[in-house]
């Protein structure tokens, strides 16, 4: 029986995550759930699943979630130190790291001492802290599955072979909702318009980072981590029909790819299962005959400056990829409130990547302070109408 943590349960992964569940209930027991602040949809996942332990970081909302399961024998924490007794919960093997933002990087950090195993969907752990994660996942003999779907199929394409005969990564992206556009198409969309993602249901943040690109930016950054290899060996591919999810070419000049219909439960239950495969139900098929043709073409890099900012960042190591993804994380969130533009969102980042003095090894606690520095950095900017 395999016992899981899953943070950030109420979000799209954990969601997806709880369906896996859902399929195996007779293989895997849910012992902690954790979720920022809707416990409605909690309280539903509560009752279902019956976990040992919640976490709900805001106060206020763990105080209400309290009274609503009063009739339950389920322990209730908050805050960060919540987060982190859900990330190392005694009887859970394997915790899904799947809350959205550096929030997450304190309790994987702790699961990882603990001797859990990773299933990750935070890539802002390894994008902000990867110098010290990967090496620590390396001294407690932990697995670290990646649960994104891009980085679970350079994975699956791996299985067996020698890395050191990696001739470079493909990484794959559908482009988003504003494939083909141009600056000047983009002035005036709105949060709703970019939340129109045409191929996946993801949560609201990572769907503004596709986009804007800014997602393939980190996700370049976590697959250098994941699989101990430089920037430059790895490509970028624009593929509308986000069937082929990502390739690896090796020296000899094959290349193995993972496909697959979009469909996160898929990453979600390798990363649970691994190395076994499971019949993943309900399910369509991938059918070549009505599928007919798969295109490529190449990022624009112009109109979507904030991937080239993102290499830029991964580039420069250190404490610039902190920069980077809390300048994003902060420029996002006010997009999505209507307080800044879309076209505003590289900008912010730009300023604030020019206005860092650099850290070359930042520790865990400069990596938060940096942080911390960057949001402030993106407020103060904004009110003072710079961007105008």
């Amino acid at each position: 029986m395999k016992e899981i943590a899953i943070l950030g349960s109420t979000g799209s992964i954990g969601v997806q995550t709880l369906e896996v569940v859902r399929q195996h209930r007779d293989e895997i027991k849910v012992r902690a759930l954790a979720a920022h602040s809707n416990i409605d949809l909690l309280e539903v996942q509560i009752r279902e699943f019956c976990p040992d332990l919640v976490c709900v970081f805001d106060e206020n909302k763990a105080k209400d979630l309290k009274e609503k399961i009063k009739d339950l024998p389920v322990r209730v924490e908050t805050g960060m130190d919540g987060l982190i007794a859900c990330a190392t919960f005694n009887s859970a093997d394997t915790v899904v790291a799947a809350m959205v933002g550096m929030i997450g990087i304190i309790p994987t950090v702790e699961a990882i001492k603990a001797g859990k195993n990773i299933a990750l969907a935070n890539k802002e752990t390894l994008v902000t802290a990867g110098h010290i994660i990967i090496p620590l996942c390396k001294e407690k003999k932990i697995n670290l599955l990646p649960v994104d779907s891009e980085h679970s199929a350079i994975f699956q394409a791996l299985n067996g072979e020698d890395r050191k005969n990696i001739h470079k990564i493909l990484l794959t992206a559908s482009g988003g909702p504003f494939r083909g556009m141009k600056k000047e198409d983009l002035k005036d969309v709105t949060a709703k318009d970019a939340l129109k993602h045409p191929n996946w249901k993801m949560g609201p943040k990572i769907t503004i980072d596709s986009a804007t690109l800014v997602n393939k930016a980190l996700e370049v950054m976590e697959a250098a981590w994941l699989f101990d290899i430089s920037i430059e060996k790895i490509q970028i591919l624009v593929h509308p029909q986000s069937i082929i999810h990502s390739m690896v070419e090796y020296l000899d000049g094959s290349i193995i790819a993972q496909m697959g219909l979009p469909d996160m439960r898929l990453p979600i239950q390798y990363a649970l299962f691994y190395p076994e495969r499971k019949e993943l139900k309900p399910g369509e098929r991938l059918d070549f005959i009505k599928l007919k043709q798969l295109t490529f073409e190449e990022p624009d890099t112009e109109t979507f400056y904030g991937l080239k900012l993102g290499i830029k960042a991964g580039e420069t190591g250190g404490s610039m990829p902190t920069v980077f993804n809390a300048a994003n994380e902060r420029a996002v969130a006010r997009f999505l409130e209507g307080k800044i533009r879309f076209l505003d969102i590289p900008k912010l980042i730009n300023l604030a990547m020019e206005n860092h003095t650099l850290i070359s090894s930042p520790t865990l606690n400069e990596i938060l302070n940096i942080e911390q520095q960057t949001y402030d950095f993106i407020e103060e900017t904004i009110k003072s109408g710079k961007l105008d």
